[in-house]
């Protein structure tokens, strides 16, 4: 059952107020993955900022962080300038302004308390974004919709592949990459080759995630698949029993209706007969009573 609208609000994650205009609604949907991918960024950022060695490394994560703060401002103006409702909207979305000011104290260096504060909220602000999107994933679980999965979990096992062999002093080869890859975004994990850096492990966190996505939207796809098929035949049955219907209605209909066609036509002909016969007999009245006067 999905959450309320005020209870979205008091978690930060509102949205367009209810009543809003429709752009409004347009550009929340066109913007949601792109803001839950730019949400997501902030764990690479965390990393090659805090734990990667090297000022090439530092200086992509504080890229990766001025992204991110550009992603969330622009998104945020842009959302206030479509909406009717601009004050309910920043009450709604409290979180998307603690984002970008976070952001914009971890750019100019203040406190690293703060700093942690502002990448746990994007950490949040991803998990409750992802969660709103997940609607969007009903088209997916449809079986129209599979190849895209499957060409989704294709590149995302080829980009954790790349990023074991980059990342990962034990895999020695792509291939080593692959299956890594596969183990452990289906959660297998055999133990043959486990990650052991930092970087690693936490492209393994997000593999997992992404895995465990990815089969059960898999699982509702098939399930869909065979609840469709029987959704089909019945709603075939009920259309056939429906026309099957219409035509008992219409040939009891059709009968009837020259059932009285029939009577209408004798009445109408005795009728007729009726008024040749007064026809008939009216000279013969008038000249009696004429006689009589």
């Amino acid at each position: 059952m999905p959450l309320k609208p005020a209870v979205l609000g008091w978690l930060g994650v509102g949205g367009v107020p209810p009543g809003d205009l429709p752009r409004a609604f347009a550009w929340e949907r066109r913007l949601r993955w792109v803001m839950v991918v730019a949400a997501l960024l902030s764990i690479p950022a965390w990393y090659l900022e805090e734990v990667a060695l090297g000022g090439v490394f530092h200086k992509t994560g504080v890229l990766l962080e001025a992204f991110i703060f550009c992603a969330f401002s622009a998104e945020l103006l842009w959302m206030l300038a479509v909406t009717r409702y601009r004050l309910a909207y920043l009450r709604g979305n409290w979180l998307d302004v603690a984002i970008v000011l976070s952001a914009a104290l971890n750019l100019m260096g203040l406190a690293a308390e703060w700093v942690a504060l502002g990448r746990l909220l994007r950490l949040v602000l991803a998990g409750m974004l992802m969660a709103r999107a997940l609607g969007t994933l009903r088209a997916v679980a449809k079986p129209g919709g599979v190849i895209y999965l499957l060409l989704f979990g294709l590149v995302s096992l080829l980009a954790g592949a790349a990023g074991f062999y980059w990342l990962e002093p034990n895999v020695h080869s792509f291939g080593d990459g692959i299956w890594l890859a596969f183990v452990t975004g289906s959660t297998v994990g055999y133990g043959d080759i486990v990650p052991s850096t930092p970087a690693s492990r936490l492209l393994a966190v997000f593999l997992v995630v992404v895995g465990i996505a990815i089969l059960s939207v898999l699982t509702a796809s098939i399930a869909a698949f065979f609840v469709g098929e029987d959704e089909q035949a019945l709603r075939r049955a009920m259309h056939q029993d429906v026309l099957e219907l219409r035509a008992d209605v219409a040939a009891l209909i059709g009968e009837e209706e020259r059932h009285m066609r029939r009577e209408l036509h004798a009445e109408v002909m005795t009728l007729r007969r009726e008024i040749q016969e007064l026809r008939a007999h009216l000279p013969q009245a008038v000249a009696k009573t004429a006689g009589t006067d």
